[in-house]
C-alpha cells in the first residue's frame, strides 16, 4: 500500500512541479498553488503527510507532540497561520520547529524563519492535526488578549456604528470567527446577546459548542458587520432580516446564509455555512447499507414518479438530494431544481432559488419547469397543498420528481401528503419510494475504545436490550482527544430506512391511510428501519448506542 501511495504522490508532485516555484508573495497564484498541492489529491490527510515526509526526507510530527510543546503562535498573525497551515512551536529539547502541511511551500518557510530566526526545524503534520492545534492555541490566545470596551460609541449612533463595523478590529474579529468555524467544521454560528455580553456557539456535528466570545468589540458593531456582509439594513433593529453572501474564509470559499432576530438584549444572528465541497456528493459517503444502496439505484433508474426524502431540519436531506442529483447528472438528462437556498452548486444542473418577494415560489417555479422539457425535477421541500399538487402532477406527466418532507418515519410521508390534499389514487400512481434519515456522529478513530456491555449498562438504560444488545457484547465507546476536541466524535454519517412501494403497500394507500400499518407491512417485506441500520453501524464500530438512541425512537 505504501509503495502505491508513494508512486501516486510522486506522480502528483511531478505533474504540479511548475507550481512549487511560485513565490507565496505572488498573491492569488500562490494561494492557488497552495490549495493545489495538498487539498486536491485523493490521499487522506494522514496519508498525504506520511508520503510528503518520506518524499522530502523530513520528520513527522503528531497532534499530541504539537499540543505538548510550547506554542509560538503569538509571533505570527492568525491569518498567516490559517492560510498557510503551519504551526510554530518550541520542542521539549528547545528546538524551534515549524510543523507544515506542504513541505514544497518554501516561501512560507522563509517567512517563518524571518520571524523565528535561522535554524528552524521543519517537520510534516497532517492538515487535520495542524487545524486542530491552531484552533485550540489561537482560541486560548484570543481569550487572554481581551480588551476593555470603555471607549466604544453608543449603540444608537447609526453612523458611528457603521464606521465601527467597517473598522479593522470588528472586521478582523468577524473574519477570524468565520475562519475558526470553517476550521472546526461548523455548520452554523450562533451569536446571541445577553445582559452579560455576547455568547458565541458553533454547531459542530449537530451539537452546539461554546467558543471564546468576541472580546474588545461592541456587540452591536459585530451584528452590524454581519449585516453589512449580508447586504442587510443595519438601521432596522425591530424586525427579523434574512440575507446571504459569498466570501472566502481562510482557505475555503463558502456561501453563508444570515438570519437576524430581535431579542430582549439586542439582535441575535445565526450564520449558516455552506461549504463548496463537491467531495461530499458521493453515495458511499452517505452511509447507505449495501441493500439500501441497491434499492436506491434501482429507484433512480425509473423514468418517472416521485421519490421523497424525509426527516427533521438538519438531518442531511439536502446533502442526500444533491448526491442523488450528482448520480443522475448525465448529458442525456435535463435536470431542473428549485431550492431555498441553493446549498450545493452542481455543474450541469439548472438550479434556481425561490424568491417569494417577487412571486417565485416552489409552486410557481414548478409550473414553469414543466414547460422547460426536463427529465428530472428537484423540489427543495413540499411545504403546502399547492406545491404538493403541482409536484404530483409533474410526476404524473412523465418526470422524475425528487423532494423532501418533514416526517418522523418513511411511512409517515403517505398520510402527510394525503393531509396536504393529494388524492389517494394519484399518490398510489406516482409515489415510488421514501427515504427517511437521521445523522449520527462518527466515533473518533483515534480515541474510541471497545468494552463489553455489563448488566449495569442494561439497568441504567433498558433500551439497550430492546435494540438487540446482549450482556458481554463488545461495543465501541467515545473517548476524547485533541483531534475531536474532547467530544469523542468527529464527523457524521446517516442512518436510513428506505421504503420501496410494492403492490401490497399501494393497496394500503387510501384516503384514510394508516402510517403505522404501512410501516408494519414494509418491515415485514424486508425494510430496514433507521433503528436497525443504526444498530448495524454500532456493531461495525462506526458510532455508539448512545448516538442511535439520541436521534431515533423505538418502534
Amino acid at each position: 500500500m505504501a509503495n502505491d501511495l508513494s508512486v501516486q504522490f510522486v506522480d502528483y508532485l511531478r505533474q504540479n512541479q511548475h507550481l512549487a516555484s511560485v513565490d507565496h508573495s505572488a498573491g492569488q497564484d500562490a494561494d492557488h498553488r497552495h490549495v493545489k498541492l495538498w487539498e486536491i489529491t485523493n490521499l487522506s490527510p494522514i496519508e498525504f503527510a506520511d508520503e510528503a515526509a518520506r518524499f522530502f526526507s523530513l520528520g513527522r510530527v503528531t497532534l499530541q507532540e504539537m499540543m505538548a510543546a510550547d506554542p509560538l503562535v503569538a509571533s505570527f498573525s492568525q491569518r498567516f497561520l490559517r492560510e498557510t497551515m503551519v504551526y510554530p512551536y518550541k520542542a521539549p529539547d528547545g528546538t524551534l520547529t515549524l510543523a507544515v502541511v506542504d513541505p514544497a511551500d518554501q516561501a512560507t518557510q522563509r517567512a517563518a524563519q524571518i520571524v523565528l530566526g535561522t535554524g528552524v526545524a521543519i517537520k510534516v503534520a497532517s492538515s487535520e492535526d495542524v487545524g486542530v492545534a491552531l484552533g485550540q492555541r489561537l482560541d486560548a490566545d484570543e481569550s487572554q488578549g481581551a480588551e476593555p470596551m470603555s471607549a466604544l460609541p453608543r449603540e444608537d449612533d447609526i453612523e458611528s456604528l457603521r464606521d465601527l463595523a467597517s473598522g479593522a478590529p470588528v472586521v478582523r474579529a468577524v473574519n477570524d470567527l468565520l475562519e475558526k468555524a470553517v476550521e472546526l467544521r461548523a455548520s452554523d454560528i450562533h451569536i446571541e446577546p445577553f445582559s452579560s455580553g455576547l455568547i458565541v456557539r458553533l454547531r459542530i456535528d449537530g451539537l452546539l459548542r461554546p467558543v471564546a466570545a468576541l472580546s474588545g468589540v461592541l456587540p452591536q458593531a459585530v451584528i452590524s458587520r454581519i449585516k453589512i456582509i449580508a447586504n442587510l439594513n443595519i438601521a432596522e433593529r425591530r424586525l427579523p432580516q434574512d440575507g446571504a453572501a459569498r466570501l472566502r474564509a481562510g482557505r475555503a470559499d463558502i456561501d453563508i446564509r444570515v438570519a437576524i432576530m430581535p431579542t430582549q438584549h439586542g439582535e441575535s444572528a445565526v450564520i449558516r455555512i455552506l461549504p463548496k465541497d463537491r467531495g461530499l456528493l458521493v453515495v458511499e459517503k452517505l452511509g447507505f447499507s449495501a441493500p439500501d444502496e441497491s434499492k436506491l439505484r434501482r429507484l433512480l433508474k425509473l423514468p418517472h414518479g416521485m421519490i421523497v426524502i424525509t426527516g427533521p431540519t438538519g438531518s442531511g436531506k439536502t446533502t442526500t438530494l444533491a448526491t442523488i442529483l450528482s448520480i443522475l447528472n448525465e448529458p442525456i438528462r435535463k435536470i431542473l431544481t428549485i431550492e431555498d437556498p441553493v446549498e450545493y452548486e452542481i455543474p450541469g444542473i439548472n438550479q434556481s432559488q425561490v424568491k417569494p418577494a417577487i412571486g417565485l415560489t416552489f409552486a410557481a417555479a414548478l409550473r414553469s419547469f414543466v414547460r422547460q422539457d426536463p427529465d428530472v425535477i428537484m423540489l427543495g421541500e413540499i411545504r403546502d397543498s399547492e406545491t404538493a399538487h403541482v409536484a404530483v402532477h409533474a410526476a404524473l406527466t412523465g418526470h422524475l420528481v425528487l423532494t423532501t418532507l418533514h416526517t418522523e418515519t418513511a411511512a409517515a410521508a403517505v398520510p402527510r401528503l394525503l393531509d396536504l390534499g393529494v388524492e389517494g389514487y394519484l399518490l398510489r400512481s406516482v409515489l415510488r419510494g421514501v427515504i427517511a434519515q437521521r445523522l449520527v456522529r462518527y466515533l473518533c478513530e483515534r480515541c474510541k475504545t471497545g468494552r463489553p456491555l455489563e448488566a449495569a449498562d442494561f439497568e441504567e438504560d433498558p433500551r439497550l436490550a430492546a435494540l438487540g444488545f446482549r450482556v458481554g457484547e463488545t461495543i465501541q465507546q467515545a473517548g476524547g482527544c485533541e483531534r475531536c476536541g474532547g467530544a469523542g466524535y468527529r464527523g457524521r454519517l446517516g442512518v436510513f430506512e428506505l421504503l420501496e412501494l410494492t403492490d401490497g403497500l399501494r393497496e394500503l394507500i387510501g384516503e384514510q391511510a394508516d402510517g403505522l400499518k404501512i410501516d408494519e407491512m414494509a418491515i415485514r417485506a424486508g425494510m430496514t428501519t433507521m433503528l436497525d441500520d443504526g444498530v448495524a453501524k454500532c456493531r461495525a464500530g462506526l458510532t455508539s448506542p448512545a448516538e442511535i438512541l439520541r436521534v431515533t425512537t423505538m418502534r
